[in-house]
């Protein structure tokens, strides 16, 4: 596999240590999110978002410690529509490699029923929290408009060329509540470039129906420049757009999108890893890249396949990703991975003697219970030791 950088760069933004840490059950300490930050820097992201500041002081000491740290990524702070929150991020993080990222509201609904302002009164307060950012010498001041993918084109315009002039320099479109579908946030991502032709758009999905990473591509197709992704997708409700399935598409279809990122594929696992031991993650059995099946099978046919060419069943190679293929023994296997491992250990049997062992050890297992192929080649090693042995 091999990847055009002459293809058009995505830029890439984590924010497993703000949206993904918000969620239930995903709180971490200063030095666990200093921790990952460092991970997630070392897999090539672009940006990676400390926190919101203003909201604790554990968020305010994890953006200190992360912006003392990152030396590679940008890293980036949230905050409100509010001056106190901006300088609780300045104060954390000083200026210098700094992203502030301050949220405005983009739908009626949460214009009244959130906020109780008028469209009006949330372009007046953006603004002027952007001219305010600006003035402290941040590296960049980016705008995140809420609920984007339910407001109206009117406002969103009028929001996003008024923060351009202000001096923001991106624009996230965040599909807050996951409810559009990929064409529909597409074509909502082409109408923010045609409205701010030259400034970084910036997608940010969550996957309340599955469809945070299409949505994402989607917006990528249509001229957005980055894409907001989190660790494992985890994130508020259901989650975001999961950093190991967007590299792993941006790899394997980059001559089809004409795109590409810098992610170390083969560092992903780990760092995942390290992050579910952290916030006490059980591991998921089918998530695609990081599930402990992911690249596992106990089916017979595909392992049959798998054993002659791993390019029968395994379009997404787990090597690329510091992983391995997983073969094993459940009662769906077949009698070729019998033989396979009876090969591995030199023992000779005719086809009754295969059919014994096969009942034995395959067919009456319990519908759960499978085990390592290693495991069972062991076993079948020493019940057989007295078994005539092949010829070396």
């Amino acid at each position: 596999m091999s990847v055009d950088k002459g293809t058009r760069r995505i830029s890439v933004f984590d924010t497993t240590l703000r949206d993904g840490e918000q969620a239930p059950g995903n709180a971490m300490t200063p030095e666990e999110k200093l921790d990952i930050a460092l991970r997630i820097e070392a897999l090539g992201v672009d940006r990676v978002e400390a926190g919101f500041p203003a909201a604790s002081p554990r968020d305010f000491e994890a953006t200190r410690l992360i912006s003392k740290s990152v030396t590679n990524a940008q890293f980036v702070t949230f905050c409100r529509a509010v001056r106190g929150d901006v300088e609780a991020a300045v104060e954390a993080g000083g200026t210098a490699n700094h992203q502030v990222e301050t949220v405005t509201v983009g739908s009626d609904i949460h214009l009244e029923y959130k906020r109780g302002i008028t469209r009006k009164e949330a372009v007046e307060e953006i603004v002027d929290v952007v001219e305010f950012a600006k003035s402290f010498g941040v590296e960049e001041v980016a705008v995140a408009i809420e609920d984007a993918t339910r407001g109206a084109d009117e406002h969103l315009r009028n929001v996003s060329e008024a923060v351009v002039e202000a001096g923001a320099s991106c624009i996230v479109v965040p599909d807050t509540v996951g409810a559009l579908v990929p064409g529909q946030y597409g074509e909502l991502i082409a109408k923010f470039r045609e409205w701010v032709p030259g400034v970084r758009i910036s997608t940010h999905c969550h996957d309340d129906f599955g469809l945070s990473l299409g949505n994402a591509l989607a917006g990528m197709e249509a001229g957005a420049d980055e894409i907001q992704v989190t660790l494992g997708g985890i994130g508020e409700r259901a989650g975001n757009t999961p950093l190991e399935q967007l590299a792993a598409v941006l790899a394997y279809k980059s001559d089809y999108y004409g795109v590409h990122s810098d992610i170390d594929l083969a560092g992903i696992h780990d760092a995942y890893t390290r992050l579910r031991e952290i916030i006490k993650l059980e591991e998921p059995r089918n998530k695609p890249i990081v599930g402990a099946y992911a690249f596992g099978t106990t089916a017979g046919i595909h392992q049959q396949g798998l054993l002659r060419n791993p390019e029968t069943y395994e379009y997404v190679r787990p090597g690329v990703f510091g992983r391995e293929t997983t073969i094993l023994i459940g009662r769906h296997s077949g009698r070729a991975v019998l033989r396979h491992l009876l090969d591995q250990i030199g023992v000779e049997v005719d086809e009754k003697q295969l059919e014994q062992l096969y009942e034995t050890h395959i067919a009456e297992r319990p519908g759960s219970d499978c085990e390592d192929l290693s495991v069972v080649r062991d076993r079948l090693e020493r019940e057989l030791a007295d078994w005539p042995r092949k010829a070396r």
